[in-house]
């Protein structure tokens, strides 16, 4: 099967430069590295395009329609987008509008879970617990209570670009002022839960798989949590333990409320849930991911052989996920 990976790598195929820009992701490591060559391992022709204002001429030379004008090919789509809000919708869109097929969640799906704030909401009407929040822009306005220390979060942001940890009232203006200025965006704050961070990588659609619970070990570090500076710039990122060592009770609640944000946030294909657990033991849903980064050594992706998946095999098996969800078989596994 054709398929053609899409990325943004390259932030200037555009028209103009204008409007909320991308907040500066420069991530060691691209997802597009690692799943080309595993989709050619599992026996696919895989074309790496820009997912910029030349997309859709590429894809029409890559995977021209046949006859009835049926899609002759297929997006993995990993774009993030360039510039904008909802950038994360920018390619599932064009893509909607061409008629081409994609993995992942449609724009209405990433909008909402790009979101924070309104991810809370939908998340919370469902009755899973999340972190109490307030929206702030300059840094002055009521927190309605939040209990000291919190986090201090862009609210469209992706990765732990500009997250911070606030420990009191005038560093949060800081902390405010700089996520505004920087990322021209509100800032969402919410308390900070002090335990151990869970991830919970999902695959699937109608009857979710749920693959082995990700434990970030942070160690005798002062600062847990997943800053973006702990990620990639501090002596090492934190390991992963996988499978985490979750009682089965408490497991049980975990993909429970991990499968209630996948389903209200509209997600498809694939996701990962990120979770807090307090020292009580009780959970709280941070974030849903709709594109998790897909480097080997990711959250999302050291589940897969816990799981029974080789890193090729459990991209191909996003990709053939998605192909069941359009045509309701998986996606042919040669070129001819």
């Amino acid at each position: 099967m054709r398929v053609a990976v899409v990325a943004n790598r390259d932030v200037t195929g555009v028209i103009n430069r204008f409007g909320q820009p991308r907040a500066p992701e420069p991530w060691p490591e691209w997802d597009c590295d690692s799943v080309v060559p595993a989709l050619q391992e599992g026996g696919h022709d895989v074309l790496l395009c820009e997912g910029d204002k030349g997309l859709l001429t590429t894809l029409e030379r890559f995977m021209p329609p046949d006859a009835q004008a049926r899609p002759s090919g297929f997006v993995f789509n990993l774009a993030y987008g360039i510039q904008g809000e909802s950038r994360f919708s920018h390619v599932p869109g064009m893509l909607e509008m061409a008629g081409v097929p994609y993995t992942g969640p449609s724009p209405l799906g990433h909008a909402l879970a790009n979101d924070k704030v309104i991810t809370k909401i939908l998340i919370r009407d469902r009755g899973v617990p999340t972190p109490n929040f307030c929206v702030m822009r300059r840094g002055t306005e009521s927190t309605g209570g939040l209990r000291f220390p919190v986090v201090a979060k862009p609210l469209r942001g992706g990765d732990s670009v500009g997250l911070q940890l606030v420990d009191e009232p005038a560093e949060l203006k800081r902390a405010v002022e700089m996520i505004v200025e920087q990322y021209a965006q509100d800032a969402l704050v919410e308390e900070y839960i002090d335990g151990r961070e869970i991830s919970v990588p999902l695959l699937g659609n109608g009857e979710l798989e749920v693959l082995p619970l990700v434990e970030q070990d942070f160690g005798d570090r002062a600062t847990r949590l997943m800053t973006w500076e702990a990620k990639y710039v501090a002596a090492g990122a934190p390991s992963k333990i996988c499978p985490a060592q979750i009682g089965s009770r408490l497991a049980t609640v975990l993909r429970d409320i991990s499968i209630a944000t996948f389903r209200v946030c509209q997600c498809r294909d694939y996701a990962r849930v990120d979770l807090r657990i307090d020292r009580s033991g009780q959970p709280f849903v941070l974030e849903i991911n709709t594109s998790p980064l897909l480097t080997m050594g990711s959250s999302y992706c050291v589940a897969a052989n816990p799981a029974g998946h080789s890193y090729s095999s459990l991209i191909n098996r996003i990709l053939d996920v998605a192909h069941m969800r359009y045509f309701g078989t998986a996606g042919p596994q040669d070129c001819t």
